[in-house]
């Protein structure tokens, strides 16, 4: 069990988390898992939670996202056609922690990688963006919903990057895809892991209000103020804590 000053920590750093993912169009299970793993949850009950409370705070997200404008149906669409079912299939497989830990962690690192390499590119004004390519989507979706149910994240911790790297999006049409992405493919996770049984928290339903606060701000901050620059450095900044959570932990 947790201690209670360490809940009332823990309830202090989740709405800060839940507004540093919305504010890139995302639902924040990496951050929901490097937290539940510092203040100590059962590994039972952390990929569940993690999933509940990304089905939220994505919906918020692509709420704010796609008032804006800033939502390409055509590419998501390609992209979540075979997440879904694999996202699914995902969910229904129980790793070791071990190889939980190694497979969040380097795809974690691939991330943060593949989105520091952009920077210079994207800040240049000719930028031009490319035609996704259907069959590249397609497997893009599958694989990366295939992990999603597989380690509890929605996805667009990893597609983010990708849509920017591959000049399939702009930063802002990416967190609004990334947002409608990871709130699928949590949920079909979420129904994957129900098939073989859910562990939650008592706490649950106070984790969901605090997270939702933070999306709401975040999702709002992200779509309306922040600049695009600001949001590929807070989604950096996101990633590079989860991965030295993984490392020390």
């Amino acid at each position: 069990m947790l201690l209670s000053e360490y809940i009332i920590i823990f309830c202090i750093l989740l709405p800060i988390v839940a507004f540093l993912y919305a504010a890139v169009g995302h639902g924040g299970a990496s951050g929901y898992l490097a937290l539940m793993g510092i203040f100590s949850f059962p590994q039972d009950d952390m990929k569940s939670t993690a999933l509940i409370l990304n089905i939220f705070v994505s919906a918020v997200a692509l709420f704010h996202f796609t008032r804006q404008g800033f939502f390409n149906r055509q590419l998501f669409l390609m992209l979540a056609v075979l997440s879904i079912p694999l996202a699914f299939l995902g969910g229904k497989i129980k790793l070791e922690n071990d190889s939980y830990k190694i497979i969040l962690g380097a795809f974690l690192i691939f991330a943060t990688i593949k989105l520091i390499g952009i920077f210079d590119n994207k800040n240049k004004q000719d930028v031009e963006l490319k035609k996704p390519n259907l069959y590249i989507a397609l497997i893009l979706g599958a694989s990366i919903g295939f992990l999603s149910g597989l380690i509890g994240i929605g996805g667009g911790i990893i597609l983010t990057p990708l849509l920017l790297f591959l000049n399939w999006s702009t930063m802002k049409d990416a967190a609004g895809i990334s947002a409608a992405f990871i709130l699928v493919n949590s949920t079909a996770g979420l129904f994957g892991i129900a098939t073989q049984g859910i562990e939650l928290n008592a706490e649950i339903y106070l984790y969901i209000i605090l997270a939702v606060t933070g999306g709401i701000l975040g999702g709002y901050f992200g779509s309306t103020k922040f600049k695009t620059p600001i949001l590929r450095y807070l989604l950096a900044a996101v990633l590079i804590i989860a991965c030295i959570k993984l490392i020390v932990s």
